[in-house]
């Protein structure tokens, strides 16, 4: 952004791409959806995505630039969003507890291959904050929660359509 240049190996450029990848895959997730409340929150997500890669491309000292042409950053409240879908699925009986074998679902073995690709985009961004090109640590806390997310929905698509795994 801004006209900055860095190598096509730069851990930013790294990040970025794994959460394109991610968004990528949330559409190929949110395309194969039949409830219109999977869909409607996959699309919510990959709209919050955009957010959180213009910031991560931007270097630390444009943000303050960044802030001011009117681009949006990621804040708590985006994460707030997050953790308010985890109760709707938490008061449907869902819960994160155990481990899963993805695969029962188209969706939700989709869904399991989004939340893959989520924490690795997870461990590139925490590799940027540790080099010091990252001053948001809401960004790091927002992708985790995601990955979380992500496990829950593809159970709860399991578990509605029946097919939820002992």
């Amino acid at each position: 952004m801004y006209g900055r240049r860095v190598p096509k190996s730069h851990p930013r450029v790294e990040a970025c791409g794994t959460v394109d990848e991610l968004n990528a895959a949330l559409g190929l997730a949110r395309a194969t959806a039949k409830p219109d409340s999977v869909r409607q929150n996959l699309l919510a997500i990959q709209q919050d995505l955009i957010v959180l890669m213009g910031e991560l491309g931007v270097q630390p000292e444009d943000l303050e630039r960044y802030v001011a042409d009117g681009y949006a950053r990621v804040t708590p409240g985006l994460t707030a969003k997050l953790d308010a879908l985890v109760r709707e699925m938490e008061a449907q009986s869902v819960s994160l507890n155990g481990w899963a074998t993805p695969g029962a679902t188209g969706l939700s073995a989709a869904l399991d291959g989004a939340r893959t690709i989520c924490r690795r985009a997870e461990r590139r961004v925490c590799a940027l904050k540790q080099s010091g090109e990252l001053k948001n640590g809401e960004i790091i806390i927002y992708l985790n929660r995601l990955s979380d997310v992500l496990w829950l929905v593809a159970r709860w698509v399991e578990a509605t359509a029946g097919r939820a795994e002992k």
